[in-house]
């Protein structure tokens, strides 16, 4: 058992190191989303590979080949000869629309990154690394007119460029144990770090010329976090006949205070600052959600979830006519359902294309934020996706996880920006019997 966790260690310690720069480069690489501004940005998805292209429901799915890390009490049925080995990425191409004006997007990100192995009678372990929340944007507001100068005549106009970048990003350790016949329970111990910058600028012009004559206050955002994140789950599964099952999950999430502070900083054009701090503005939401996963000849799964986070007594910085303040009321609970399924046509026959893995799913999800007062964004996605096994005289365990996604974002109130994006998400599980012992006859 020791040797196991020794591998399991090494093995993360180098596939996660690169995770956070990775993504924070990625990050740059393009705009994300207008709606990464506000609180504390993007959610990311949580799904992996195999699940990824079923809408991302899987807190009732349990499988021995793969890493769920939707619910941990997944992980004790790893299966214990393996060792798992779980890397996703995607792609990004979109078109942002307000009125209009349209605008196309693009990016590239690092998804996820897990390993996980069987380590004692009926227990797995996992490590692994996931975006929590995205932030990148950068956009401008509509000139606007003023008034004409007293002296020139000349129409004075103004102009707000936005820019932002950062997140959160988690690091788990995750076991899952087999504790009676029928009921599995596990926990993710994470822990949570990021930081962001906001950067609001106006920009006046005289005559359709920038102009430094007009004193302008530069608006800088800063917070850095730290803190932990502790996820619960159990499974339950119910045999219905010889060639078909019913596989029950929970998730528990909880939430809390983050104990880091938050920064305001205004920079006038005429060499004055002011710094404002809002004192530990920051929460994590309570989460709970429940699914199921039908299994029918080993061929055909069907998993359906329900999730929802209690953002609505979360709180976040505000800037106020005294200052810079922690308050409620920017955030909206959040409510998740997923649907997906995934059909093998014979997992044992040889011919290649009757062991591929098809898949397909969508999700809706309710808003999380308020802007100005009215609700944010809500999401819809449709997916397709494909798991191809990896076959050669070395391995037929792993599989890489091919997925195409349809995402659109828009908020229900008229004037807010409307998003679409194409996301090609690719995943690789390698999956290794490192533990097998082998007889010298």
């Amino acid at each position: 058992m020791k040797n196991k966790i020794r591998h399991i260690l090494a093995l993360s310690f180098l596939l996660l190191a690169p995770c956070s720069l990775s993504h924070m480069q990625a990050q740059s690489a393009g705009t994300v989303s207008t709606y990464s501004r506000f609180g504390l940005g993007l959610l990311h998805d949580q799904s992996q590979g195999f699940n990824k292209s079923m809408g991302g429901a899987g807190i009732g799915v349990r499988i021995g080949n793969r890493i769920n890390a939707t619910n941990p009490a997944a992980y004790s049925a790893i299966d214990s000869l393996s060792l798992i080995l779980d890397v996703g990425m995607n792609a990004s191409f979109g078109q942002m629309t307000q009125g209009s004006q349209k605008k196309a997007i693009k990016n590239a990100t690092l998804d996820y990154v897990h390993a996980g192995m069987h380590i004692a009678k009926r227990m797995g372990l996992v490590i692994g690394y996931m975006p929590y929340t995205d932030i990148n944007y950068d956009f401008s507001s509509t000139e606007k007119y003023i008034a004409n100068d007293v002296n020139t005549t000349q129409p004075i106009t103004t102009d707000i460029s936005f820019e932002g970048q950062g997140g959160l990003n988690q690091a788990y350790l995750g076991l899952g144990w087999r504790a009676f016949h029928n009921l599995s329970i596990g926990a993710n111990v994470g822990f949570l770090w990021g930081e962001y910058d906001h950067t609001l600028m106006p920009v006046y012009k005289e005559g359709g010329t920038s102009s430094s004559y007009y004193n302008s206050i530069i608006k800088y955002y800063h917070a850095s976090m730290k803190t932990y994140k502790i996820d619960f789950g159990a499974q339950y599964p119910i045999r219905l006949s010889k060639q078909d099952g019913l596989n029950l999950g929970v998730t528990i999430g909880l939430g809390h205070k983050i104990a880091q502070d938050a920064k305001l900083l205004l920079y006038s054009t005429q060499s004055d600052t002011t710094t404002y701090t809002a004192t530990s503005p920051f929460d994590l939401p309570f989460t709970f959600g429940f699914g199921g996963a039908w299994m029918h000849k080993n061929t055909l799964l069907v998993a359906g979830d329900v999730r929802h986070e209690r953002w609505g007594k979360c709180r976040m910085p505000v800037e106020t006519a005294t200052g810079y303040e922690p308050m409620k009321g920017c955030y909206m609970n959040r409510t998740k359902v997923a649907v997906g399924a995934q059909w093998t046509p014979d997992p044992y026959n040889k011919a290649y294309w009757k062991r591929v893995q098809y898949r397909a799913g969508f999700n809706y999800s309710t808003p999380y934020l308020k802007i100005n007062e009215l609700d944010g964004p809500k999401e819809f996605s449709l997916s397709v996706g494909a798991g191809l096994p990896i076959s050669n005289k070395h391995n037929n365990r792993s599989v890489v996880n091919f997925g195409l996604q349809w995402l659109n974002r828009s908020a229900s109130s008229a004037g807010l920006v409307k998003e679409n994006y194409l996301v090609l998400n690719l995943g690789v599980t390698f999956n290794e019997r490192w533990f097998m012992k082998y007889k010298i006859e």
